[in-house]
């Protein structure tokens, strides 16, 4: 077994632990490994050890190792978890299962366009900014109604869960409690919340897919 792989099985078990703290059933958390930055070559090992649901943050990057991989492998579930380009829903709709930072009108708009457009459906979050950090990508918490609404209604694209990034200076577990909070006021059932340093608190708080990446492929 390689370090990664290690690292990996590590990880599984902490949540797998959290989730039994917390009184949730077994595997009602998803492991998002987060392979930005890394080559395919480095991926493989994760692949190997049966990880299957992987996070980039940026198309480019994606377009470059992911289709080799996909087609290497069945059964690869690719979540884009960093800030989209209007000019980039094409490839994003046609390269990712799940699109986790759907933020503003414009992005909705062209994700809609090129989901009717290409006849692809991939799965959709809302990134919240629950700090109302300016430099960060996401909705502000009160404008969010109106947002699933829009999203809902006129373009017609569901819904399904909300996305969040804590500030890094911050106790995170009030940013994913209020997280929680919005979910269940939208009707959403899929919280994505906690990363490497704090994904055994989001899982305490009801997340149902945790994004970690330096914990499993180590440092950048």
């Amino acid at each position: 077994m390689t370090q990664l792989q290690e690292r990996l099985e590590a990880v599984k078990g902490r949540i797998t632990a959290a989730e039994r703290k917390a009184g949730r059933p077994a595997g009602a958390v998803t492991l998002v490994a987060v392979s930005k930055t890394f080559e395919a070559d480095d991926i493989r090992p994760a692949i190997a050890a049966g990880q299957r649901v992987f996070g980039e943050n940026r198309v480019q990057e994606s377009r470059g190792k992911w289709p080799q991989l996909k087609a290497e492998t069945l059964g690869i579930e690719l979540h884009l978890i960093g800030p989209l380009q209007s000019n980039k829903a094409a490839e994003a709709v046609a390269l990712f299962d799940v699109i986790e930072t759907v933020d503003r009108e414009k992005i909705a708009r062209a994700l809609a366009a090129e989901m009717q457009r290409q006849g692809r459906t991939p799965r959709l979050y809302i990134q919240v900014n629950t700090g109302l950090e300016p430099q960060k990508a996401g909705i502000a918490p009160d404008e969010l109604p109106a947002f699933v609404a829009l999203c809902r209604g006129e373009l017609a694209l569901e819904i399904e869960g909300l996305m969040c990034i804590p500030p890094a200076d911050e106790n995170p577990g009030p940013h994913f409690a209020l997280l929680a909070r919005l979910a269940t006021e939208a009707g959403v059932e899929k919280l994505s919340m906690g990363m490497s340093g704090d994904y055994e608190t989001a899982i305490a708080f009801g997340a149902t897919g945790v994004r970690v990446g330096s914990a499993i492929f180590g440092s950048r």
